[in-house]
C-alpha cells in the first residue's frame, strides 16, 4: 500500500509522484492526456502540476490550456476533493509569452496587480472553487517581496488558495522570503519545485545550499525534471546519434558530458540487477533523499506513465543508493563541509 507524504509542515499529503501536465495540449493532445490522468488516479495519484503558462511556446497556444483540460477531466469525473491541484504564477502569458509586457495590459510578473487577476483566471479554467498549492514560478525582481507575499496572503484569507509555494528560487530568494513572512506576519511558503536530478551540475545546484535550508526549515520539496528531460530514461547512448524527440537538442547542448553518461550508465547496471529501467531507479533514488515530497514526472502516453509509477515497487539496496550517490557526486568547497 503506496504511503502518501506530507507536503513540509502543511495539512497537505501527496501521493509520492506528481503528475506534471506541461504535456497536455503540447505533446500530448486532450483525449491522451486525460487518459493519462485517469491512469494516474486509478494508482492512486493525487496530486497534480501545473502552471497558467502552459504551454504558450506552441502556436496558437494563449496559455492556460493545460489549466483547462484538467479543469474538464475534474468536473467529467467529479473528483475535485480527491485531487492536490497545483498551479504557478509569474510568467509571460500570451503566445510565445510577452503579452502587453510593460504596458498597463501587461500580463506576467509577481505584483499584487497581476497576481490577483491570475489567480481569479486560473480558478475560471480549472473550473474550482480554491487552488491547494499556488506557487510562484520563479522569482520577479520587479516586485518586492512584501508586494508578492502579501497578495498571496490576501488569497489565502479569501480562501481562494489553501497553501502557497514557490519554484526555481535561490537559497537566499527563499530564506529573504521565509524571512519576510515571520517578521510581517504572513502566509509562508511550504514547497519549493526546483529542477532536481541526478545530473551534473543540477544535483550539486539544489544540495549545494537549497536543500539545507529545506530541511532546517521543513520545506517541502517537488522536484521537475527529475529524470533531466528524459535523459536519465536511457534514450541517449555515450557516441550515438540523437533520438526523435522535441527536447534532444536541449538535451545534447546542456546535459551531454562524459559525467552524465558515467552517470546514465550506473543507472543502468543497477537496473539490470532489478529487472527494471533506468529512469526507475533514477526516481527510487530521488525518493530516499531527506525531505523528498514527490518528484513531478511527465508522460506522453499511459504506457510512459505506467512504467513511471513502476518506481514505487523498487527498493534499491544500501549498496544501489551508495553507488548512485557517489557516480554523481560533487565537489564541496570548504564552507560547504562547515568543518
Amino acid at each position: 500500500m503506496t504511503t502518501y507524504r506530507r507536503l513540509g509542515r502543511s495539512g497537505l499529503h501527496l501521493f509520492p509522484i506528481g503528475l506534471g501536465s506541461m504535456q497536455f495540449g503540447w505533446s500530448a493532445d486532450e483525449a491522451t492526456s486525460q487518459g493519462i490522468m485517469d491512469a494516474y488516479a486509478e494508482a492512486g495519484g493525487n496530486f497534480i502540476d501545473t502552471a497558467d503558462i502552459y504551454t504558450t511556446w506552441t502556436p496558437g497556444n494563449p496559455g492556460g490550456v493545460s489549466e483547462e483540460i484538467i479543469g474538464r477531466w475534474m468536473k467529467a469525473r467529479g473528483n475535485r476533493q480527491d485531487i492536490v491541484v497545483a498551479t504557478k504564477v509569474r510568467g509571460p502569458m500570451g503566445e510565445f509569452g510577452g503579452e502587453g509586457r510593460q504596458t498597463v495590459h501587461q500580463r506576467e510578473g509577481l505584483s499584487r496587480r497581476w497576481i490577483m487577476r491570475a489567480c481569479e483566471d486560473s480558478l475560471r479554467r480549472l473550473q474550482v472553487d480554491y487552488i491547494d498549492l499556488y506557487q510562484a514560478h520563479w522569482i520577479d525582481n520587479q516586485t518586492p517581496v512584501e508586494e508578492t507575499l502579501e497578495a498571496f496572503t490576501e488569497l489565502v484569507r479569501r480562501g481562494y488558495v489553501r497553501y502557497i509555494g514557490c519554484s526555481n528560487y535561490s537559497a537566499w530568494r527563499l530564506m529573504q522570503a521565509l524571512w519576510t513572512s515571520d517578521k510581517k506576519g504572513l502566509e509562508s511558503y511550504i514547497s519549493i519545485q526546483p529542477e532536481y536530478s541526478l545530473l551534473s551540475p543540477t544535483r550539486a545546484n539544489f544540495e549545494r545550499e537549497l536543500m539545507r535550508v529545506c530541511e532546517a526549515y521543513e520545506i517541502g520539496i517537488v522536484p521537475w525534471s527529475p529524470l533531466g528531460g528524459g535523459m536519465l530514461t536511457g534514450k541517449y547512448r555515450r557516441g550515438q546519434p540523437l533520438p526523435e524527440s522535441v527536447r534532444a537538442d536541449e538535451n545534447a547542448r546542456r546535459r551531454f558530458s562524459d559525467k552524465n553518461f558515467d552517470i546514465v550508465e550506473t543507472l543502468e547496471a543497477v537496473a539490470g540487477r532489478h529487472g527494471v529501467g533506468p529512469a526507475q531507479v533514477a526516481l527510487a533514488w530521488m525518493l530516499a533523499q531527506p525531505m523528498m515530497t514527490a518528484p513531478i514526472v511527465g508522460a506522453n502516453n499511459v504506457t510512459q506513465l505506467g512504467e513511471l509509477l513502476g518506481t514505487l515497487g523498487l527498493e534499491l539496496t544500501p549498496e544501489d543508493l551508495d553507488e548512485i550517490t557517489r557516480v554523481s557526486d560533487w565537489e564541496r568547497a570548504r564552507t560547504e563541509l562547515e568543518m
